[in-house]
């Protein structure tokens, strides 16, 4: 059974630093674009940074120049650093992947368990 699941989340205070990591087990046969949503109290799910197989990148724009996603194909992971952290950043933050398990040929969207972030003095 294919699952991801998310660590690193916590307190930080604001202007900190965080490092989110994702890790997918499982039989996996191909792990292809990675992302980062968040989910802020009464707000809805928003993509925070997204990775391809190759190493393409993008980034919402409250995460530019702040944020930076990262990935190990060989280990199936995907991380995010976030760096100057605001209050406003406060929120669930959820590893997303679209992957294809061991004998299927189509790729599937997976979601992780989701980790809190807590940006506040």
């Amino acid at each position: 059974q294919v699952q991801l699941v998310e660590s690193g989340g916590g307190l930080v205070q604001p202007g900190g630093s965080l490092r989110l990591s994702c890790a997918a087990s499982g039989s996996i046969r191909s792990i292809y674009a990675m992302r980062w949503y968040r989910q802020a109290p009464g707000k809805q799910r928003e993509l925070v940074a997204a990775i391809s197989t190759g190493g393409s990148t993008n980034y919402a724009d409250s995460a530019k120049g702040r944020f930076t996603i990262s990935r190990d194909n060989a280990k199936n992971t995907v991380n995010l650093q976030m760096n100057s952290l605001k209050p406003e950043d406060t929120a669930v933050y959820y590893c997303n992947a679209d992957l294809s398990p061991t004998g299927s040929m189509g790729a599937q969207n997976y979601w992780g368990q989701g980790t809190q972030v807590t940006v506040s003095s």
